[in-house]
């Protein structure tokens, strides 16, 4: 008896693990599939390092600056501002082609210089910070140099003929946008000799720094 009333008034106790509570931490776990993390991630890295390069991209724009005569073309004509068509093609992450078309008349008194040319280069990007992009350029073209001077005391033009010629140069681009691209550039052009039946031959080089403004598509 003496037992059954002890266990009457005894105190009962109870013991009980409480769990920490995961499902908020669960619920805040990223559910996003394999291409909306791949956005987030070039996103990320867009902002870091500019919007990517388009390949197989067109462009068209303009190159105003000096041109600088060097050689005979600089004793018959002077430097002066120029205006310059220019197209470029994105082939490659790192190469571009441009193609560089100008024609330009120079005076000196009674004498002339006139310098025409289609110029192909290959730009090499060989760093690329951002949107700003540094280039070297190089390559081959046509030209057609005449020059107006005194010979036996009169002004005669000289015999215009197509000649081959090498260009090369160095840049920077500095890209606004997808479409818009700005930067200077300095290419010297150096056309062969261009020989005359009844004259001294037609020989020279000259530069031309620009500042240039290409719109892609």
């Amino acid at each position: 008896m003496a037992l059954v009333a002890m266990s009457c008034f005894s105190p009962s106790y109870s013991f009980a693990i409480k769990t920490p509570d995961t499902s908020k931490e669960l619920s805040k776990e990223d559910t996003s599939s394999p291409d909306e993390s791949e956005a987030k991630e070039s996103k990320s890295s867009s902002l870091n390092s500019g919007s990517p390069r388009r390949l197989q991209q067109h462009g068209v724009g303009l190159g105003v600056g000096q041109t600088f005569l060097f050689g005979n073309y600089g004793k018959h004509g002077n430097d002066k501002i120029t205006l310059d068509l220019l197209y470029s093609y994105a082939a490659s992450y790192s190469f571009d082609l441009l193609v560089d078309a100008h024609i330009s008349e120079h005076k000196d008194e009674n004498e002339r210089m006139k310098v025409m040319g289609l110029a192909t280069s290959i730009k090499g990007r060989f760093v690329e910070y951002d949107n700003l992009s540094p280039y070297f350029l190089g390559g081959l073209g046509f030209y057609a140099p005449q020059m107006k001077r005194e010979e036996n005391g009169k002004s005669k033009w000289s015999d215009q003929k197509l000649t081959f010629g090498l260009n090369f140069g160095a840049g920077v681009d500095l890209r606004l946008n997808d479409h818009y691209v700005v930067g200077v550039m300095g290419q010297m052009h150096w056309p062969f000799k261009v020989q005359q039946d009844d004259q001294s031959d037609v020989k020279g080089y000259y530069m031309k720094l620009l500042i240039t403004g290409m719109y892609l598509f």
